[in-house]
Order: structure tokens, then sequence, then C-alpha cells
């Protein structure tokens, strides 16, 4: 850690908001931003108004569809926020913020607590080891509860969870917040939107319940910090900045999680979740070095948050412009890069300048003359730079850590209303695919329709919204249909011999593979190439292009054409002519001898099995278990959500659950509310297959 508590760094928090759809996370932001003094006035996101949710889809769903950046200053902190997505559809949003943030605010609804897509969003930052708040919203709503929401929390996220204020009042009755590291009771003034506070003391029915609060989060956090622990036991009065002390390294360690409580809506709380951002979350200093590692050597690097240092950056996210073009926003983790200067891109060699740098504001822009460690900006003119991209200054050799997307689960086919359309459409689908590393555009073989490949029906929906509205192109596009792969359930062995005169000179090659299926669990890559052929059998200049090859040959499959996973392919044998050997015979023999083997193989398709979460009433509970086993579920857990709730969890074939919003409402009066998630592909039973097979081959016929 760096001992220089003067540096500049010590003042940014990078921190994200995240929660489940409708928990308060756009409305926490725009209040945030409100009591800053960044706003003058407040939008809500009911109105359609708020300045984070700035695309017309937004507005018009009220819902987040993008991240939003925005910068703020709290007590001498500058504080930039990202706004995250709630939607599961939208969870590479979620995913790429996390990758570049030091802290997180997690957003939970008072009354529904801990809902699926909270849990989703919680995870995805425990793969990143990131310090976090909680923020327990709507306790003014009927049926808020914060106890159980705690409860919940310990249940399902962590056990580490513990407040740090508490509630004055219930459900219509909130008044108010105590703070239990000062003792004292906050009150908002309504007349003022919340700006004026009040503090009092702890009304005298509560002042037992606060004491005892107090005593926990002490025992919990005195661990923390020798100082404290010893004032604690030896009874002396406590300084609250020696208990905000404590919590700030539990936190930062990952051995606490701070839990507050308000109502964004009703403007109670802000300011103390703004104090706890600035007290307890990390600056770029406070968290361990970065970890990237040399591509050569693959030897681990860190990096330092130095501003002085070599220049390294992550590209995190791609954004098409109507006014600038692609836009893309950096995280800098060290050093300082100035408009007009050069970069190297790690992944592919290429050497680009920065044109200009922006500091982004929602859709705001601002030039910028400079980027240092720990900022986030946003390059403008970039040719070869995208998602996950290590940026540098050249001096240093590093790759940073790379980022996690889910497979695209469902298709449509698209195509545009007149032949002139054409060629805007396919430029507009190349700009977003860019754009969003879970949209995919490719053409069917068999059919020649254009597919476009999401994570679920409303991804798809904003992306044709958006094709017709910003880029002027109109589109007919068909039903939703799965996007289905392909594995192998037997071992083979393959060979080919490529012996072929081609422009007068002579093409010769020979190789052996065996193809066997990956066992779950066995790798993070979808196919593993194992080489164990003898060097002097084929030389080692061509190893790399028939690695490259036989995993290529893995994305049209023998039976739908579809892309083939979890295979082994191992290089066992061949054999080369000094003379008539090249590296493009080496690709033929091997593509042909992979199609072959995996014909030979026993191929099987295998379709998205999907998380369905169905929070209902306990009435109609048995007739939604029903449907789901009719539907080839498999329910994993049922367990009570609340007093009058039951939640459902099962794994379901996607096949299965179009229209499903449409059933669950019959199903249940409207009163079932539930989450789609994709978990993984599985072997799609033999009359799936069947049915698939038939339906495919009637199109190509």
């Amino acid at each position: 850690m760096n001992s220089d508590s003067d540096s500049p760094l010590r003042r940014i928090r990078n921190i994200g908001i995240m929660a489940h759809i409708d928990a308060g996370k756009t409305t926490t932001t725009e209040r945030i931003l409100y009591y800053t003094g960044f706003l003058h006035k407040m939008g809500e996101v009911h109105d359609g108004n708020t300045f984070t949710d700035w695309m017309e889809q937004e507005r018009e769903r009220g819902i987040t569809i993008t991240s939003a950046t925005v910068t703020c200053e709290w007590k001498g902190r500058q504080i930039n926020i990202i706004d995250t997505p709630g939607h599961v559809d939208f969870t590479a949003e979620v995913e790429r913020s996390l990758r570049v943030l030091d802290g997180a605010v997690g957003v939970f609804c008072g009354v529904a607590g801990v809902e699926p897509q909270s849990e989703t969003v919680w995870h995805q930052a425990d793969r990143y080891n990131i310090p976090r708040i909680a923020y327990i919203n709507k306790l003014d709503r009927s049926g808020a509860d914060y106890e159980q929401a705690i409860q919940m929390i310990h249940d399902r996220l962590t056990p580490l969870a513990k407040p740090v204020n508490i509630p004055i009042g219930r459900e219509e009755n909130f008044s108010g917040v105590i703070d239990l590291i000062t003792l004292q009771a906050w009150t908002f003034d309504p007349d003022t939107q919340g700006i004026e506070t009040h503090l009092a003391e702890i009304p005298s029915d509560l002042l037992p319940i606060a004491l005892a609060k107090r005593e926990e989060l002490l025992d919990s956090v005195s661990e923390f910090d020798d100082e404290l622990l010893s004032a604690f036991l030896d009874g002396d009065d406590l300084d609250p900045e020696l208990i905000r002390r404590a919590i700030r390294k539990g936190t930062i360690c990952g051995s606490f999680v701070p839990v507050l409580c308000g109502s964004s809506l009703k403007n109670k709380g802000v300011q103390l979740l703004l104090d706890a951002i600035c007290d307890f979350l990390p600056s770029p200093l406070d968290v361990p070095p970065s970890l990237g590692y040399d591509p050569d050597s693959e030897a681990e690097i860190e990096v330092h948050p130095d501003p002085k240092g070599p220049f390294v950056g992550m590209a995190f996210k791609v954004q098409s412009d109507k006014y600038v073009g692609k836009l893309v926003y950096v995280r800098v983790y060290s050093g300082t890069l100035k408009k007009g200067a050069s970069y190297v891109i790690q992944n592919n060699g290429k050497r680009e300048r920065v044109a200009r740098i922006l500091h982004m504001m929602s859709n705001r822009k601002h030039d910028l003359n400079e980027l240092h460690a720990g900022d986030i900006g946003a390059f403008v003119g970039c040719k070869y730079l995208s998602t996950g991209d290590t940026l540098t200054d050249g001096s240093l050799g590093i790759l940073l850590g790379k980022m996690h997307f889910p497979d695209s689960v469902i298709s449509i086919a698209i195509e545009p209303k007149t032949k002139a359309d054409q060629e805007t459409l396919n430029d507009a689908l190349a700009r977003l695919e860019e754009e969003d590393p879970t949209f995919r555009v490719r053409i069917d073989k068999d059919t020649g329709q254009t597919l476009i490949s999401g994570m679920g029906e409303l991804h798809l929906e904003i992306i044709v919204d958006r094709l017709r509205r910003e880029f002027g192109v109109g589109a007919n596009v068909g039903n939703p249909q799965v996007s289905y792969k392909e594995t192998i359930t037997g071992s083979v062995l393959c060979s080919e011999t490529f012996i072929r005169d081609m422009n007068g000179k002579g093409n010769y090659a020979q190789v052996k593979f065996r193809l066997s299926p990956l066992k779950d669990g066995e790798t993070e890559a979808r196919n593993r190439f194992v080489n164990l052929v003898n060097p002097e059998k084929i030389p080692a200049v061509y190893h790399k292009a028939i690695e490259e090859a036989a995993l290529n040959a893995l994305n049209d499959g023998p039976l739908i054409s579809g892309n083939v996973e979890r295979v082994q392919i191992e290089l066992l044998d061949g054999d080369f002519n000094p003379v008539d050997s090249n590296e493009l015979a080496y690709r033929i023999a091997t593509s042909m001898a992979i199609g072959k083997g995996l014909r030979e193989a026993a191929p099987v398709i295998m379709e998205p099995i999907m998380l369905l979460n169905v929070l209902s009433p306990d009435d109609f509970v048995g007739d939604i278990i029903a449907d789901i086993n009719a539907k080839r579920g498999h329910i994993s857990v049922l367990r009570r959500h609340n007093e009058y709730q039951q939640e459902i969890v099962a794994d379901v074939p996607l096949a299965e659950l179009f229209g499903y919003a449409t059933r669950i409402r019959s199903l249940s009066q409207g009163r079932a509310i539930y989450t789609l998630e994709f978990r993984e592909y599985g072997i799609a039973p033999a009359q799936v297959q069947s049915a698939v097979l038939k339906r495919i081959r009637g199109y190509a016929q």
C-alpha cells in the first residue's frame, strides 16, 4: 500500500451501485447526485427524467439498460459512480463494471429483501473480491422489515453483514435513522427534500435496541483494530473515528459488510450512505495491486496505482455514440496518459493514438487533457480497441485478467425491410456486436438468414428498437428461437492424409487425432487442445496452425452446424514431407480429420438450461411446481421467502419457457413474479433432439 497519505488517489472512490431490478439503484444514484450538488433538481424513474437513465428505451420502460458513469464530490472525496442494470438480460454491463471498480453498494428492497438478481450481482462481486456496503432501501413501504432483510443477507449472501445504523419507525411511520457509531438520531426535513438534516437524542423507546446493536457492531469490528479492541474491553468512551477506522479496515479486507438503511424515494438516509462510501469503501491505494501476467512467460505481474509508473489501463466498455462515433471506456491502473499520446493494445499488438479523452457524466461529455492512475475516462477515435483489452505505453508487456461473459442463448432471424437497408443493417449490427459482448450476429449457412443472438427476449427487443431509433434501419424480425450447441459422447481416433497438386505445386500433410468428451469442471475453456505429437513427425512450425484449424473446425458441428463444445482434441501423430508440406495443407488435413471424427464420436445436441426463480404467494405454489415439472424442469430449492410468499428455484430448458410471463400470470392471478438467468448447456433428451433435427433439416430443404 502506498504510504503517501496526501496522494490525490486517497480522495477517489470508484464504486458501483448494483441490485435486483426495481430495488432503487437509479433513484439512490439520483439522490446522491442531488445531495452532492451535482444536480439542482431530482429526477424520478417513474417520470422518465433521471440523469443516469438517458436512453429513450430506459426512460420509457423505467429500467436501467446500460451502465452510466458519473462523478460527484462529497466532503472532499471524489466519487466515481457506475449505475448498473438490474435486469439479468444486461448482466454483461454489471460484469464489466465490477471488473474495474474498487468498491460497490448493494441496494436491497426493504420489503423483498434478497431477490434473485441480488444474489447474482453479489456473487459477481465476490468473483472480483470487491469490498461492499449493503443499503436496505424502501423502508417506508408497507411490509418493509429491516431485520428480516438483514437475516436474508446472512442466509443467502454473507454472515459478515452487520448494521451500522437502524431505522426510526416502521413502514409509513419510518421517520429517520439512528447512527450506531455516534449514537445520534438523524431526521430529514421533507420541506427541503432531505437536504436539511437534524441530529437529536435517540428516542427513549429505541435506546435499549440501539445500545444492544452497537454492542454487536463493536464486538464484530474491534478485531480489526487493536486500539479499538483495547478501549472496548476496558469500557472506555469510544471515539467515533476509531470505530470508523475499524469498520473501514474490515470492509476493505472483505471481512465485514456495513449495512445501512433508508428510503431514497422519500429522501431519508442517503447522506449517511454518502458518508459510508467515503469512510468505509477503498481508494485505489487501499485495494491490492491489480494482477496481470506476462503474455510470453505467463509470470504474474503486480500493477501498483502510481501516476508516475508505466501506463497500464483496461478497456471495459465500448459504446456507439451518434455524435462522436465509437467511445471506449478505460480504467487506468497505473501511470498517466495524455491527449495526443499513443498506447499499445497488448491483446493484438496494435498501436493507436488517443485523439480525444472524455470525462463522461452519463451521456454528457467533458474534454480532458490526461487520465491518471485511478481515473475512469473514455477515448474517441479508437479503431482496434475492444472490451477487455489491456492498454500500455509499450514499456511493459502485460495482460490484465479477462472478463467473464455468459453465452447468448436466444436467437431471432432479422432482415431489412428494403434492399436499400441491407448495408445499413449490416453496419449497425457490427457496431452493436462490438459494443455488447453478449450480442452475436451470424449467417445460418442452411437458410441464409441473418440470426442475432442475445441473453433474452428483452435484450433482443431493445436491440431491434435501437436499430430503428439510433441507426434508422427498418427491420423484420422472426420469432425467438433457442440457440442450440453440440457436443460428443464418445472417444474416437481420426486421421487424414492430404495430398494434392494446386497451381502446379504439391501439397502434403498427414495428421492423427483423438477426440474425447471433456468431463464437467475439467477446464474453464469450452474446448481443449493437447499436443502430444513428436516434433520429428510434424515440425513445431506447423503446430500452431494445426491447433487453430482444429478449434475452428469445432464451429461447424455435424448435426445442426452449431458450435461444438466440451471436446478434448489430442494431436497424436502425423507425417510431413520437406518439399510439399506447408501450413495450408496441415490446416486442410486437420479440418477434414476433425469433421470426420465429430461425425463418428456419437454427437448430441445441447440446449440452454435456465435458472428459474419464482416468488409466489402460498396459494399458487402447487400449481406453479406442477407446471415446472411439466416443462421438464428440475426443482432444486423450495424455501419460504417471507410470511406470505415462497421461493421456487428450478432448472428449466429455455425451449419450454417462451411466453412464460403470460403463463405465470394465469397460474397466479398475476401475483407471482419470476426471473430467468442462464445456467448452463445440457444434453437435450432424445425426443427434443429429433424435433430439432427435423425442424432444421426441414428449413434446409
